[in-house]
């Protein structure tokens, strides 16, 4: 489909424009430094000033200090599509990206007509894709403005402005999407940086027609993390702090969650073991790619670091930019180790479906109160 190929393409474009982003002050969206938000950054993860609980509270000005502060960063490195893939051994980085969301895609039974929410869309990479795909309509979800920004102007740029709207909104209060509104919805990675599980499902939910699906990819620590083992508490703790996490949870504990909300649970498995032995999820990040996604790899990081630096030291990139750039370096490497040791998987494919006779407790007293 020459269509889907050309939207694909599009999808991991603009490596000098994304690089431009980054030295851009506008990429932030601030009225403070770059500086400013990564001291911010750092004070919120620091246990002895900021406790869990208070963390959780203050999860939407994270997300959006942490999206303001990697996105260019993300284009630039990854493309427009920000979440891991299990890759087989035939395939590139790109190709597991798009056969990713396509799968997904599949799973919740797209196609023309239908309408189907993206709970935190990023810049809209897979919405694009999975539209182009599907031919269903998709709704993006972001509280983001930058992003927001980002994925209006690529969609514009792609054609399929008619089929791929976006919506500002925080998940946990989705006031922008009337009730019931919905065939379907899916999350890609994104849901880990909701404070409340059974409050974000809870809210997809209401938003779906009854019969509807959820699918989800999830970031999950594995039955191999022991909380008890130091180097699995400090892998997870790194993965937290570079990616904007409040609480990573294991998948019990978001199962469970999908339940309390109303879904019954139709598919649960990790995708992971899905990749060939030399192309696992993490791979991109550790070492091997292809000439066009040398970008993501450990020596990409560190030239782009390099690179990043000399441009904040003659004040052409913003101060605190290659502090930014540092704190991603650090974290790919906590990504990889917890892929290695398997303790933590960001492909954890989850598939719900609303019942047809959707009344739960809580909805069918609110006409008593």
């Amino acid at each position: 489909n020459k269509d889907v190929t050309a939207n694909n393409m599009s999808g991991m474009e603009g490596s000098l424009g994304s690089l431009s982003a980054i030295t851009s002050a506008d990429s932030c969206k601030q009225s403070t430094e770059v500086n400013e938000k990564v001291e911010n950054w750092k004070t919120r993860f620091d246990e002895d000033k900021v406790a869990l609980d208070d963390r959780k509270k203050e999860y939407m000005p994270l997300v959006n200090e942490f999206y303001d502060l990697v996105t260019a960063f993300y284009e630039f490195g990854w493309g427009q599509s920000f979440h891991f893939a299990p890759r087989k051994e035939w395939e590139s980085f790109e190709a597991s990206i798009y056969r990713h969301e396509y799968y997904l895609s599949h799973r919740l039974g797209l196609d023309k007509g239908k309408t189907c929410l993206d709970i935190g869309c990023g810049v809209g990479g897979p919405a694009r894709n999975i539209a182009t795909f599907s031919d269903a309509n998709i709704i993006g979800i972001n509280n983001n403005e930058y992003q927001l920004g980002r994925a209006k102007e690529l969609i514009a740029k792609s054609g399929l402005s008619d089929r791929v709207t976006f919506k500002q909104s925080d998940f946990m209060h989705m006031d922008a999407i009337d009730g019931e509104s919905v065939d379907c919805a899916y999350s890609i990675e994104a849901t880990c940086h909701a404070p409340d599980k059974v409050g974000v499902y809870s809210e997809i939910f209401s938003k779906l027609r009854p019969g509807g699906y959820y699918g989800t990819y999830e970031w999950v620590m594995t039955a191999g993390y022991d909380k008890n083992n130091e180097e699995h508490e400090r892998i997870r703790k790194g993965i937290e702090i570079g990616n904007g996490i409040a609480e990573l949870l294991p998948i019990s504990e978001i199962l469970e969650a999908l339940k309390k909300a109303g879904f019954e649970i139709v598919d649960s498995r990790d995708l992971a073991p899905l990749a060939d032995d030399n192309t696992p999820w993490y791979l991109s990040l550790s070492g091997s790619c292809s000439l066009a996604g040398w970008k993501h790899t450990r020596f990409g990081r560190f030239l782009t670091n390099r690179v990043v630096s000399v441009l904040e030291t003659v004040k052409i990139a913003p101060k605190g930019t290659t502090e930014v750039s540092n704190l991603l370096m650090a974290t790919a490497d906590d990504l990889v180790e917890g892929g290695e040791k398997d303790i933590f998987t960001p492909v954890w494919f989850i598939l719900c479906r609303k019942p047809e006779d959707s009344a739960r407790d809580g909805e069918e007293s609110d006409g008593e109160d």
